[in-house]
């Protein structure tokens, strides 16, 4: 299977402090990659790295066969790698339908920019009611589907999205995850960064589990899902108590 992204000992510091240490990762072409850990574990900071945002002290990020450690931000969208960020990562002033359209500002195929963004709002249903509304003035779950949206008119070959679920209500995170299983059995190819492991690993076939900026595991998915340890530290007291009780 081919290798879309690959992260070799990747290594990130704020000022003296290190943030992420020596973390390796890939994600093949048509996977969906969970990396898990909690709050301030160095999740963020990685697909900050990997879209060109945050600096890297040493290490190297491989993208189709191509290294782009060092490449900025534009350079590392027009590739086809684009990152939907954590929270309102919308132009709050801005109608909805001119967010759509500034996620396409590296392509001049107008024609094919405006069947995608037809296909958008055909996947947000939502999304083509508020298209002349601000998108400050969306729901946080509406907000999220427009930053999806946003990403797609880009055309990407690998979106990562970081904390897709992060301050929704428990209803829309159940949307939020069914848009992405809808766009993994299109193809899309995912990066998940989420603390919500349990759903994450369901929405995924493999899973890193990253703790104070180092990988301590990495397994298939399911194994991860019934894995004692990821359960007790990530699923909850309560489900590691019902995996030992089935298992007397």
């Amino acid at each position: 299977m081919e290798t879309m992204l690959g992260v070799v000992d990747l290594t990130i510091k704020y000022g003296q402090v290190t943030s992420v240490s020596g973390v390796n990762l890939k994600v093949d072409r048509g996977e969906a990659v969970a990396v898990l850990g909690s709050n301030g574990a160095g999740k963020s900071t990685i697909i900050n790295a990997i879209s060109g945002i945050r600096r890297v002290n040493s290490g190297r990020i491989r993208f189709l066969g191509d290294d782009i450690t060092s490449l900025p931000p534009d350079k590392i969208v027009g590739l086809g790698l684009l990152q939907v960020p954590e929270g309102k990562a919308t132009l709050s002033r801005l109608k909805v339908s001119d967010n759509l359209k500034i996620g396409a500002y590296l392509r001049n195929d107008l024609a094919g920019v405006r069947r995608d963004l037809e296909m958008v709002y055909e996947r947000f249903p939502i999304l083509t009611s508020r298209r002349k509304q601000y998108a400050g003035n969306l729901s946080g779950g509406e907000q999220r589907m427009l930053a999806i949206g946003m990403a797609l008119m880009a055309r990407p070959k690998l979106m990562m999205l970081d904390e897709p679920s992060l301050g929704l209500a428990p209803l829309i995170v159940s949307k939020m995850f069914k848009i992405i299983s809808g766009l993994k059995e299109e193809g899309m190819t995912i990066l998940l960064v989420e603390q919500n492991a349990r759903l994450a690993l369901l929405h995924s076939e493999r899973g890193y589990i990253l703790e104070t900026g180092h990988i301590i595991l990495e397994d298939r998915a399911d194994r991860l899902l019934n894995n004692e340890q990821v359960r007790e530290a990530y699923l909850g007291a309560r489900e590691a108590k019902s995996s030992r009780a089935k298992g007397k």
